[in-house]
């Protein structure tokens, strides 16, 4: 049987050491972090499962993939309903028709239609937009754009909508109904005691050793000469020591505190897309599970975007034209020098995973590994 070391246990090595094991190999899983369950983690707070490192909601349109999760915890029926504040107004999203009969009073689909038709008609944007700026414009307007997209995504990608490729934006979901579900997925929800349960599970057998605060980087040429095959979940750049040059991420920083409150902003997820206001989004935990915790108080985290730097968390990778051209340079490195290494992951393949689509490729690797 193969030995494996699994660097980082997130969801996409988790998911892999779970299987491996099961299937008899033994497998040594490092962790940089004090805990395991990566950018998942969940930690109770005053009753409260508080997602430590932004807002999971999980949410498939894979019935299998949903299938493989419940095996681990039982999952609750929240669905995503975020609302956007803008300089104090409240708006729905999605794009509905709660969201046009508050911006323009409209009551019906055709209303709301015309309505976007003749703001995308009189907006001054060339028929082939240059810019993210131009692209949201000519799809929805200027009144939604202002409103609801640009202070956000300016603060959420560090730059200028008109300094921001247009093929970021290539379509914006518009949905001429009133329903303020945020994902059109027929499988969504929160498990019930948080995610790191998941992850406990997932790593509980005599076969998987767990090490926590445990570099890589410390000891990495004695991992790789250890002869045991390598599933690496890092940024491929730094696995590389960055010698064909950085790619980049987006980092977040989260402030999180304890208000003496029951219910603080009456929902889980509330965006602030103007662009004064120096944070993306507020959570506040306990709505994720209807309320659930100590009724005197709750936990809300404040979301700030940051640019990356060495030494941060990478939580975007910015998958533009010239970082992925980059990333493939990587792949094609790895290919000769790093033959016993399988980068996985969001960061390790330098994507932007949904939880489903990391439980989905890691099973990837897993039949590619073992022929199953």
């Amino acid at each position: 049987m193969t030995d494996y070391l699994v660097v980082g246990s997130g969801l996409f090595g988790s998911t892999f050491a779970h299987e491996a094991a099961k299937r008899g190999h033994h497998v040594e899983v490092i962790e940089k972090r004090d805990h395991v369950a990566g950018n998942i983690y969940t930690k109770e707070v005053e009753g409260i499962q508080v997602h430590e490192f932004g807002a999971h909601i999980f949410h498939t349109k894979m019935k299998n993939i949903w299938d493989y999760v419940q095996q681990f915890a039982k999952f609750n029926n929240y669905i995503n309903s975020p609302i956007a504040n803008y300089n104090g107004e409240i708006y729905n999203l999605p794009f509905n028709m709660n969201t046009f009969n508050k911006l323009w009073g409209v009551v019906t689909p055709e209303e709301a239609k015309t309505k976007i038709e003749e703001q995308k008609e009189t907006a001054d944007v060339p028929e082939k937009p240059t810019n993210l700026e131009e692209q949201a414009i000519s799809l929805v307007g200027p009144d939604i754009y202002q409103k609801l997209i640009k202070g956000y995504t300016e603060k959420q990608w560090g730059r200028k909508a008109t300094d921001l490729p247009a093929f970021i934006i290539r379509r914006i979901p518009v949905r001429f109904i009133y329903d303020n579900n945020y994902f059109s997925d027929p499988y969504q929800g929160i498990p019930i005691g948080g995610y790191t349960q998941i992850i406990e599970k997932m790593l509980d057998n005599d076969l998987i050793d767990v090490k926590l605060n445990t570099d890589f980087f410390d000891h990495k040429d004695e991992y790789l000469n250890s002869g045991k095959r390598i599933i690496f979940t890092g940024m491929i750049d730094q696995f590389f020591d960055y010698k064909l040059g950085e790619l980049e991420y987006r980092s977040l920083r989260f402030e999180s505190e304890i208000k003496d409150v029951d219910n603080y902003q009456g929902n889980a997820v509330v965006n602030y897309t103007d662009d004064k206001t120096p944070y993306t989004r507020v959570i506040e935990h306990k709505h994720f599970e209807f309320g659930k915790g100590n009724k005197n108080k709750t936990v809300i985290t404040h979301e700030y975007p940051k640019n990356w730097s060495r030494g941060d968390e990478p939580y975007y990778p910015i998958e533009d034209k010239k970082n992925r051209s980059l990333y493939k340079e990587y792949t094609e490195l790895a290919d000769k020098d790093a033959k016993n290494v399988v980068f996985g992951g969001r960061l390790g393949q330098y994507r932007y995973y949904n939880m489903d689509q990391t439980i989905m490729s890691a099973l990837r690797l897993v039949k590619s590994e073992f022929g199953e």
